[in-house]
């Protein structure tokens, strides 16, 4: 008796590399019309395949390029789920910002062992833009340079899915509206903070950007309204 077709799997596809010769794995994919005459699928399938796809991060789709496989991320698929978690319960995101404090303090050395000497200058670039913004006329949220000051901590690792769950933290920072004014005394805490760690960092200290980065955190912990409820 002849075995069953393997149904097509679109994510299969992808990972296998296929492209129309066979052999050829190229950033650019079939049309779906061509797809669905190659493997024997409807359009309608692929369609839906190709929907997760997207969902995942994994492929593009635009109108003069078509169908394009992208590089790797962990971010897309997690933060899928925790926006739908968010949407649930408000409240999740607190326990997803402990998670993140955790990644943070696990991966700490061996980030900071990782960053080199252009990394130190745009550590200390981010610092100083931020307190510009602070110090302007009128005052100004630093929030993409907090959020680009600790992401380039880690951007050396080899790690995809640390770095697709730090990138998430930031985008529920932002869904949650966690990234408002907060007060111009607290933001100059925060700051101040930050000075210490890339002070250290590009000092060599790694024990004691590792002592202030806790520090930091634990200012967090005590800022006033942390919790997220449900609206």
């Amino acid at each position: 008796m002849p075995r069953k077709k393997k149904p097509f799997d679109f994510l299969e596809y992808l990972a296998n590399g296929s492209q129309a010769n066979g052999n050829v794995t190229t950033d650019r994919l079939p049309s779906l019309q061509e797809l669905s005459e190659q493997e024997g699928v409807s359009i309608s399938v692929l369609r839906e395949q190709l929907r997760v796809a997207r969902a995942l991060g994994l492929v593009e789709v635009r109108p003069r390029t078509g169908i394009r496989r992208l590089p790797y991320s962990f971010g897309p698929a997690v933060q899928e789920s925790l926006f739908y978690a968010l949407a649930l319960d408000g409240s999740r995101f607190d326990q997803f910002a402990d998670l993140r404090k955790h990644i943070e303090r696990a991966y700490w050395r061996e980030a900071v062992s990782n960053l080199k000497a252009q990394d130190h200058a745009d550590l200390n670039r981010l610092v100083n833009e931020a307190w510009t913004k602070l110090h302007g006329h009128p005052v100004q949220l630093p929030h993409n340079e907090h959020r680009e000051l600790h992401m380039a901590i880690f951007r050396n690792l080899d790690n995809p899915f640390v770095l697709g769950l730090l990138e998430s933290y930031w985008e529920a920072y932002e869904e949650v509206g966690l990234s408002r004014y907060e007060g111009l005394d607290y933001l100059e805490q925060v700051w101040s903070y930050h000075r210490r760690i890339v002070e250290a960092i590009i000092a060599g200290e790694v024990e004691a950007s590792y002592q202030a980065l806790n520090e930091h955190f634990e200012l967090i912990d005590k800022r006033p309204g942390l919790g997220v409820s449900k609206p």
